[in-house]
């Protein structure tokens, strides 16, 4: 079976990534323009909860709206009619009623959480659809503020959280949190992974409501290949399969398509619109089909699909960040560029003034401040970042993409600008620096390994400033420190701060960790016992 490995992540990277999915588990990111839009919409709901409450009780302590009770206006259509579907949970009803159901998917809110607000009516649209559809998935609410303990018992920790119950036993939802999305995850979920279509009609209507989308022909719907379509259906969260015996629904889902039973291929509303499979129908190969093909050629980045981004298994990744008007250039002039590298790379463009989605790639190289347009890349099979350091055109673009897939980039180490050293007892070593300070220096070097937002490296620093000072005028010897988060170095790698590492005279490759936690005299002593070994010239311990 076909199962991405995950990809190495930079240290400093790997922030990102948990920083994405803290905000996809505590706060589900929506796709409305503002959460404040929808802030009114779930008050309302809310309050058509209460309201319920009050003049309809049923037996099983659960309640709903009154038929009669309709709001006025589409927004408020919509919520009513989901009113009448989302069954809202309580203390007394949450833990009876999903133990006493097979598929139960809980939404779990704060009323003053604007992510629950973003959610809220795509949760409603559907428990509309999956109705409509025939589902037997029951879909329930509860206020987890309100309901604190019911809340725990069901594993509700953030806002909003969603949660599918199988026979009681839950799993987080891993698909989108469009309306579409959830649908196609929750009947992946409960046992319908594909949908059948066997007319033009219904295609055509089908169309209607789905861009993106995986389309099988099979003449019958039996056999090791349609097996494998199937588990493939299965395994996959995030796209829809559908099954068809007949050629003409090919034609209307797929028309680039020259069927031939058995057929496979991928639509999507991207200017690669279609892509058929053409290798022997396997869950892997049909799995791994979907995670080449299933991003656009350009991936505008939001905080709706960033999570998806960072978890692609494609080890090869372009950012581009510059303003929004800059970016709808680019998409234009990047397209052919894109083409060529379809299935190789995954280019992604990203607004500079997101800072929630942009600074943390720019802080990777020192550009957290820049406003210019920038152009960086990851090679996440060897954890390496580069730049390009030439102007951003789609020439150079193209070129830099090349570099990175034929592996001929120079990796991008940060340094900050290179400091005056003169009269000064410890030696200030950047990025640029390390080689000629550290590694090429025919004297033996004490670093201390620090940044400014470790709370323990001050201790260290004093500590190195009183040895400076007690063998000050000693030829063979120098002390150094480096700001680590703000410099990197191939052969400098850091598992904490502070650190303190002994570069013997003899031997630059193998550095030799003294602890942090020992006091000034014992550090003197070190110091001296390796200066012994080389025959070096020793003074006395503090």
């Amino acid at each position: 079976m076909y199962n991405p490995k995950p990809t190495s992540r930079l240290l400093l990277f790997t922030v990102i990534l948990l920083v994405s999915l803290t905000l996809l588990t505590t706060k589900v990111v929506s796709e409305s323009p503002t959460a404040d839009e929808d802030i009114e919409g779930i008050e309302e709901l809310i309050a058509l909860d209460e309201e319920a409450e009050d003049l309809e009780q049923n037996p099983d302590g659960i309640s709903r709206e009154s038929k009669d009770n309709k709001p006025s206006g589409g927004a408020a259509e919509v919520l009513s009619k989901a009113q009448r579907i989302v069954l809202e949970l309580n203390s007394d009803s949450a833990k009876r009623f999903i133990d006493e159901n097979e598929y139960v998917m809980v939404l779990g809110y704060a009323p003053w959480c604007a992510r629950s607000a973003d959610l809220m009516p795509r949760f409603a649209e559907a428990a509309t659809a999956l109705k409509e559809l025939g589902s037997s998935l029951l879909m329930a609410k509860l206020d987890a503020e309100r309901h604190p303990k019911a809340a725990s018992t069901l594993g509700i920790k953030g806002f909003p959280t969603l949660l599918l119950f199988v026979n009681g036993t839950s799993q987080s939802c891993s698909g989108g949190f469009t309306s579409e999305e959830i649908v196609i995850w929750a009947r992946k979920k409960t046992g319908v992974p594909v949908i059948r279509i066997r007319s033009v009609p219904k295609a055509n209507e089908f169309l209607k409501k789905h861009s993106t989308f995986v389309v099988g022909l099979f003449e019958n719907f039996k056999g090791p290949e349609y097996d494998e379509f199937v588990k493939a259906a299965t395994s996959e969260n995030e796209i829809q399969f559908i099954e068809t015996s007949n050629p003409e629904v090919v034609k209307v889902l797929f028309p680039d398509a020259k069927p031939a039973k058995p057929f496979l291929g991928l639509t999507k509303s991207e200017p690669e619109r279609y892509t058929a499979y053409e290798d022997p129908l396997s869950v892997d190969g049909i799995l791994q089909f979907l995670d080449n093909n299933k991003f656009p050629l350009i991936i505008v980045l939001t905080e709706l699909n960033s999570a998806k981004v960072y978890a692609s298994t494609k080890k090869l990744q372009v950012y581009l960040f510059a303003e929004a008007d800059d970016l709808k250039k680019l998409t234009e002039s990047l397209q052919e560029v894109a083409r060529k590298f379809k299935s190789k790379i995954m280019l992604v463009l990203v607004d500079i003034k997101e800072d929630n989605l942009a600074k943390p790639f720019l802080t990777l190289f020192g550009l957290e401040e820049s406003e210019d347009i920038a152009v960086i890349a990851f090679d996440y099979s060897s954890s390496s970042k580069y730049l390009l350091e030439s102007d951003p055109t789609p020439v150079k673009i193209e070129e830099f993409c090349s570099g990175l897939f034929q592996g001929i980039l120079s990796p991008f180490y940060k340094s900050q600008p290179i400091p005056d050293n003169k009269d000064t007892n410890i030696l200030t070593v950047v990025g640029k620096t390390f080689d000629d300070l550290v590694l090429r220096s025919p004297k033996n070097i004490l670093l201390e390994v620090y940044t400014p937002w470790c709370i323990n490296c001050e201790t260290i620093s004093k500590q190195v400033e009183k040895l400076a000072k007690h063998f000050k005028g000693l030829e063979n010897l120098v002390f150094a420190r480096i700001d680590a988060s703000e410099n990197e170095h191939p052969k400098l790698q850091v598992e904490e701060y502070p650190m303190l590492l002994f570069y013997t005279s003899k031997d630059k490759q193998n550095p030799i960790k003294f602890s942090t936690k020992s006091s000034s005299k014992e550090l003197a002593a070190l110091i001296n016992k390796y200066l012994k070994t080389q025959d070096d010239v020793s003074k006395d311990e503090l």
